[in-house]
């Protein structure tokens, strides 16, 4: 009874709000009543718009997921009376007239997580292979001073100059002993 009155509150709302004219009232209002068609509103909806969505933070629409037809109506009816005469039938036949998913059904995975991950290494994998392509193709050889004997050479000419003494390199090396410090 009480939804009736709150169903029947929210019509008398929604038609207060249709405009008088052209130029005067909600352009929103009436293009909303247009795309809900026949459906009940039977709340007060998602930021005060008559729209359906089926989501987990809000869990009651404003309207209903299906038009009513025979059968949904002569449901209703019998629903009016002892809910123990309905059967499980009847009474998931009125469900998915209110609603098109379940809560369980709205939290299920959609698998759109192999979607992103699929081309994340897609773009990975092209990444890579410019790398490797720009290491043969475009880059020069590594200069000789970066062999193993250059660097050896260059390390002892540093250690020779003395180089930074104080907290650079040379102050790890013990030029007494001629050995590194421990």
């Amino acid at each position: 009874m009480a939804l009736r009155l709150i169903n029947s509150a929210v019509l008398r709302q929604l038609a207060s709000q249709l405009p008088k004219s052209a130029q005067v009232g909600s352009v929103a209002g009436v293009h909303t009543l247009d795309k809900i068609g026949k459906r009940e509103i039977v709340g007060y909806g998602w930021n005060g718009t008559a729209c359906y969505a089926d989501r987990v933070d809000y869990p009651m629409p404003a309207v209903r997921f299906r038009e009513p037809n025979n059968e949904i109506n002569a449901l209703r009816t019998k629903e009016q009376g002892d809910w123990k005469k309905l059967s499980p039938e009847e009474i998931k036949a009125l469900y998915r007239a209110s609603f098109c998913q379940t809560i369980a059904e709205v939290q299920a995975g959609t698998g759109e997580w192999k979607l992103h991950l699929g081309v994340a290494l897609l773009f990975s994998a092209a990444a890579i292979w410019v790398a490797v392509l720009m290491n043969l193709f475009v880059y020069d050889e590594l200069p000789v001073t970066f062999d193993e004997e250059h660097q050896k050479a260059q390390l002892q000419r540093i250690i020779d100059l003395e180089m930074n003494p104080v907290t650079g390199l040379t102050s790890k090396w013990d030029y007494e002993n001629k050995k590194w410090k421990n």
